[in-house]
Order: C-alpha cells, then sequence, then structure tokens
C-alpha cells in the first residue's frame, strides 16, 4: 500500500511540474502591444523615420502611425511576444519616443 501512495505521489509530482512549465512558457508567449504616446518635442520626420528603423514598418505605415498617435495621443505601433517587443521599445525610448508594453489580457 504504501509503494503505491509514493508511486501515485511522484506521478501527480510530474504532472504538477509539467502544469507549472507550460505555464511559464505561455506567459513568456504572451500577446503584448507596444504603445507609443504623442509628446511636444519629436518632429513627424523623426517618429516615422524610428518606426521605419526599429518597428520595420514601411514609409506608408509609419506615416498613419504617426499621424494616430499625434491626432489620438497614441497608438499601437506593434504587437506580439513581450520577448520580441521590449527590445523595440527600449530602441524606441532611446531615440526620445514615449514608447511602453501593454500585456493584452486573454478571453
Amino acid at each position: 500500500m504504501t509503494k503505491k501512495i509514493e508511486t501515485l505521489e511522484t506521478n501527480m509530482s510530474s504532472q504538477i511540474e509539467e502544469v507549472l512549465q507550460a505555464e511559464e512558457t505561455t506567459t513568456d508567449l504572451q500577446q503584448a502591444q507596444l504603445v507609443v504616446y504623442n509628446d511636444d518635442f519629436n518632429t513627424f520626420d523623426w517618429v516615422i523615420q524610428c518606426f521605419m528603423e526599429v518597428c520595420n514598418h514601411s514609409f506608408e505605415q509609419a506615416e498613419q502611425l504617426s499621424l494616430i498617435v499625434h491626432y489620438k495621443g497614441k497608438a499601437i505601433v506593434k504587437t506580439g511576444n513581450f520577448d520580441k517587443l521590449k527590445p523595440m521599445k527600449d530602441a524606441l525610448v532611446e531615440r526620445g519616443l514615449s514608447a511602453v508594453i501593454d500585456h493584452m489580457v486573454e478571453r
């Protein structure tokens, strides 16, 4: 009987570890969005150039996003997993833009 309980505990322990590992993987791949806020310092040309160089947007995409940022106060400029967006956010901030990463809530 004791041997059966030990085997059962071992199986449950390994299942719990698998669930925890799956949760960690899901968290790493959680969808997020890169948001840029309007400011009174950066020119349209500079913001467009930053979007093209950092986010790999075409000129048209970058121009449209810069207008959205200007008139709406902010815009989602990229979506993806956090690990992909973090270097982009850091690069935009280094260039003087106001950028943050928001986590998307799954329903």
